[in-house]
Formats: C-alpha cells, structure tokens, sequence
C-alpha cells in the first residue's frame, strides 16, 4: 500500500482524534446510564434504556439533523453554548466528537450494563454490612470490577466513532482539517474522478482498525467471562 498523501494522513489523524475525543467523554455518562439502567428502578427506566439505545434504529441522517437542530448556532443548546460559553459545535470537530459519541454511547453503554449485572452482588453487600457506605461501595469495589467490560465496550465505541458518517456529515459537514474524518474523506474521493486509490487506502486502514478494536473487545470479554466463571 502507498504512503497516505497529506490528505489522507489529516482524514486519519482527525479521524483517531475524534474517536478517542468520544469514546473518553462517553464513558462517565455510560457508567451512570449502565448503574441506572441495572441497578435502579425508578419510573421511566424503560424509556431511559429506550432512549440510549435510540441511536442504533434510528438512521444516522437523522441522529445529525436533530443535533443540527438542537446544537446549530440557531438551535436552542447551540445559541445557549455560543452565548454563555463560547462553545460552537455546528461545522467544527468538536460537533463530530459529539455526534461520534451519540453514535457509540448504546454500544458502550450495553457492555458497561452487562458487566455491572455480571457483579456478584455478595461482595457489595459484604462491604456495606462493615459501614462503608454506597458510593465508597461503588468506587471500590463494583467500579474495579466492571473495568474488563468498561474498557471492552470502550473499544466497540472508538470503532463505532471511527466509521461513524451519517450524523456527522449532517452535523458538520466536510470541512478539510476540521470535520473531514475518514469515512467522510472516503465519500469524498469515491465522488470524485481518479481518486479511487485514496479511497481504497483509507478503506483498508479504516477495515484494519476495526477488525483490531473487534479482536481485542472479544478478548477482553473473554477475559471477563472467565473470571466470572
């Protein structure tokens, strides 16, 4: 394979920056979404789940539009942000950074869910009858051990943000340097005359990266499965 050609490697550099930029903001948010969703139950929880999982059926144009119109400079949140802030997300990478951790918050958010239900909850209640109290219980006990599921949904997530391209051409379009990620860099080229070789180029590092995130994401559940049993 040809070196990548100044475009190509700003596509992958952007594209690995915006991916871990999501996976790290997602992965407090699914922690607290994952307890809530396991362990809590409250009125609404249905709709809570349905809510974070919303994300997987509903086709990616329109995840981007509605954080256009949530998010854009003439969306409520957005002039919020813009006003109080100085925060705009519409056309900058920060918006693909959101709209890549959207994209990959309900895969995140099953693994982390599943290793909090893998818990045996003895230990828990173990250290609450010595005092110690809910939060401490949490933090050192039940936190340590859904790392194996929290870090296994976090490489499903950076691969899901990787490839992620509807809502983010949507949300940002594909401004070069600043939203042109790879996927978006591969539509791209594939419209246009005699750049197919650029395309295929970034199509097998995006496909090499992914099938690595599949591969260590299954180990790490196995690993976690294995010392479940």
């Amino acid at each position: 394979m040809e070196m990548l050609t100044p475009e190509e490697l700003s596509a992958l550099q952007l594209s690995l920056k915006v991916a871990f930029s999501a996976t790290l903001f997602s992965i407090p948010f699914a922690i607290a979404a994952a307890f809530a969703i396991s362990r809590l139950r409250f009125p609404g929880r249905s709709l809570l789940d349905s809510v974070v999982h919303l994300p997987l059926v509903l086709p990616p144009v329109v995840t981007g539009y509605l954080l256009l119109v949530t998010f854009g400079r003439r969306g409520p949140v957005g002039q919020l942000l813009e006003s109080q802030f100085g925060i705009v997300l519409s056309f900058r990478w920060t918006g693909a950074v959101l709209a890549a951790a959207i994209m990959g918050f309900p895969l995140l958010v099953r693994s982390v869910r599943l290793s909090l239900e893998a818990v045996d909850l003895r230990y828990e209640q173990a250290a609450g009858s010595l005092g110690a109290n809910p939060l401490w219980v949490f933090l050192t006990i039940t936190l340590p051990l859904t790392v194996p599921g929290i870090l296994a949904g976090a490489v499903l997530a950076f691969a899901k943000a990787l490839g992620e391209f509807g809502a983010t051409i949507t949300f940002v379009s594909a401004i070069p340097g600043e939203t042109r990620t790879i996927p978006v860099a591969i539509y791209g080229y594939v419209q246009t005359p005699g750049a197919d070789g650029s395309a295929m180029r970034l199509a097998l590092l995006a496909a090499l990266v992914s099938i690595l995130a599949l591969v260590v994401s299954e180990a790490m559940a196995r690993r976690m499965t294995l010392r479940d049993a």
